[in-house]
């Protein structure tokens, strides 16, 4: 079965096109006549994926138990639907092995790791940088807001186009990955600060699409139960990024500079960049599909044999296109579920990126830490993590796998392990700004801080089972915007946070920000409460359960 995941990665794509397709045959190259077991024979659930089976929310007795019609009549004209060739075809994603399944997930969440710990890596050479360029500390820290900024907007465009069938999202994986690599070569060896922070921004901008679209990815190969697990992992690995950011970047800005911490993601970024190319298939069915029906026409000389996607793009029209488009913002402003759940999470995002800066001025100037034992203070978060994702796991089994196939399974069944984030995050604010003095020992508020992952992990991971279930038809967009909202946050908050914990000393600043946070604590009960209410009065949300 390898050589069906090997046809589709940019390698074998490239030893195809080189070879004169003579390479890394498809079935139907080798046996022409394989196409009439999927056009002539009505099969099991081999009908192209809608967005919401595509990212994994619609439960499985749906996704199993449809019929594909293989013939559609259109303009007057027959169309053959062509489709998987058995329930057990080898090119479709969901049949792939276990240790196909889990290799790609692993690069997911390397991939995920690697790029969010490139926005953080760079903070603690932020001193270095002021002194080479006389940088003032805001103009330092656009470095870290303007990188966040750059993969909040890119989502918006990633997103959309990952689910164009033409497209796919391996190739937007692998070439983008490979522009944001290049792109440290201009922001490493910046001679000016204006060179330094545009790249800053393009290179967020690139390195978005696995932050965006990689829970998508592992939706396409698994079934919802599974996903849950797996979205899960993939989603604590972009935690982890931030976090362990700090921490190798003080060493290393601390021996060599803030370039070397430019360096130091690169080199990772390169190396996932390489398995990418050898092992990193297209997990799409549309664009498998897509690209199915384009050969078997050449091949038949039937220009009747059609996929799913390009039928349903007959009938597409440029507002349609500008409708998708636009559909991330309107859902993120408009939809009250939406808008709140988006909010809060920004909310933990700000508060996250706020630390960065933070961090040093309690660890470095109340107990006189060096730059490099300042990146080592968040292990407390990561203890947190290391605690609470078993925890929250040990939830989805018996929380929501149990229950996800039942008749009487709502949305708001996910919330309940958000009553726990909702209290962690302003107690954490507050435990870790009113200890952070000198006549307290240092481990106290290090312990505050990790309460901040149980808030992170129940919040983050639960809102977004919650979204996706309750609007699965628009789940993309619906996470695009969410990651609009949380960058927006991320970004802005470390340019006040400096002359807020200045201006109103470190205990009063989280204090501040305890007292939002605080105000949120009674939005996931009212949505556990009213949120069926709220979602039938609304046209984009799920109305049947």
């Amino acid at each position: 079965m390898a050589a069906a995941q090997l046809q589709t990665t940019v390698f074998g794509q490239l030893m195809r096109l080189l070879s004169g397709n003579k390479l890394f045959r498809y079935p139907d190259e080798i046996d022409p006549s394989l196409w009439k077991k999927s056009v002539h024979q009505d099969t099991g659930s081999t009908s192209t994926p809608t967005e919401e089976e595509a990212n994994g929310f619609a439960k499985e007795s749906d996704t199993q138990g449809a019929a594909s019609q293989n013939h559609v009549t259109e303009d007057g004209q027959e169309i053959q639907l062509v489709d998987w060739y058995s329930p057990d075809d080898p090119e479709n994603p969901q049949n792939w092995s276990s240790r196909w399944k889990n290799l790609i997930i692993f690069q997911m969440c390397i991939l995920n790791f690697a790029v969010y710990i490139a926005s953080s890596i760079y903070t603690p050479g932020e001193e270095s940088f002021m002194q080479e360029f006389g940088a003032s500390e805001t103009v330092a820290t656009l470095g870290l807001s303007l990188f966040t900024l750059g993969y909040g907007f890119g989502p918006m465009l990633w997103s959309p186009m990952s689910e164009m069938p033409k497209l796919g999202r391996s190739g937007i994986f692998f070439w983008t990955l490979l522009v944001f690599i290049l792109l440290q070569l201009a922001v490493g060896f910046a001679p000016n600060v204006a060179v330094f922070l545009v790249f800053r921004l393009l290179s967020g901008f690139y390195g978005s699409p696995c932050l965006a679209t990689g829970a998508g990815t592992i939706t396409d190969m698994l079934d919802p139960a599974m996903s849950a697990y797996a979205v899960c992992i993939w989603s604590s690995f972009g935690i982890g990024g931030p976090v362990f950011g700090p921490l190798i970047g003080g060493f290393v800005a601390t021996a060599k500079g803030w370039r070397w911490t430019i360096w130091t993601y690169t080199w990772a970024c390169s190396g996932v960049l390489i398995t990418l190319f050898f092992l990193f298939p297209e997990t799409s069915a549309p664009n498998i599909l897509y690209k199915r029906a384009k050969r078997l026409r050449k091949a038949t000389g039937n220009d009747r044999l059609r996929s799913q996607s390009e039928i349903d793009a007959a009938h597409h029209t440029m507002r349609d296109d500008l409708i998708g488009l636009a559909r991330a913002f309107t859902l993120a402003f408009f939809e009250p579920i939406v808008l709140l759940m988006d909010t809060y999470t920004a909310l933990l995002y700000g508060v996250l990126f706020t630390w960065f800066e933070s961090f040093p001025i309690v660890f470095g100037d109340i107990y006189g830490f060096s730059i490099s034992q300042q990146g080592l203070v968040f292990l407390g978060i990561f203890i947190g993590a290391l605690i609470t994702v078993p925890l929250f796991l040990v939830w989805v089994k018996y929380g929501i796998v149990s229950r996800f196939t039942k008749p009487n399974f709502k949305p708001e069944m996910v919330l309940p392990p958000t009553f726990f984030g909702c209290f962690a995050l302003p107690i954490c604010l507050f435990w870790y700004g009113w200890s952070s003095r000198e006549n307290v020992h240092w481990i106290v508020p290090i312990i505050g801080s990790s309460l901040f992952t149980v808030a992170v992990v129940t919040l983050f991971n639960s809102v977004f089972n919650y979204l996706g279930i309750a609007y699965p038809s628009y789940a993309a967009s619906i996470f695009a915007g969410n990651a609009l909202f949380r960058a927006s946050f991320g970004a802005s908050f470390p340019l006040f946070a400096r002359a807020l914990f200045h201006h109103l000393g470190v205990g009063p600043g989280n204090s501040l920000l305890g007292g939002i946070a605080a105000c949120f604590i009674p939005i996931p009960f009212v949505f556990y409460r009213y949120g069926e209410k709220i979602r039938h009065m609304s046209k984009n949300a799920r109305h049947d359960v």
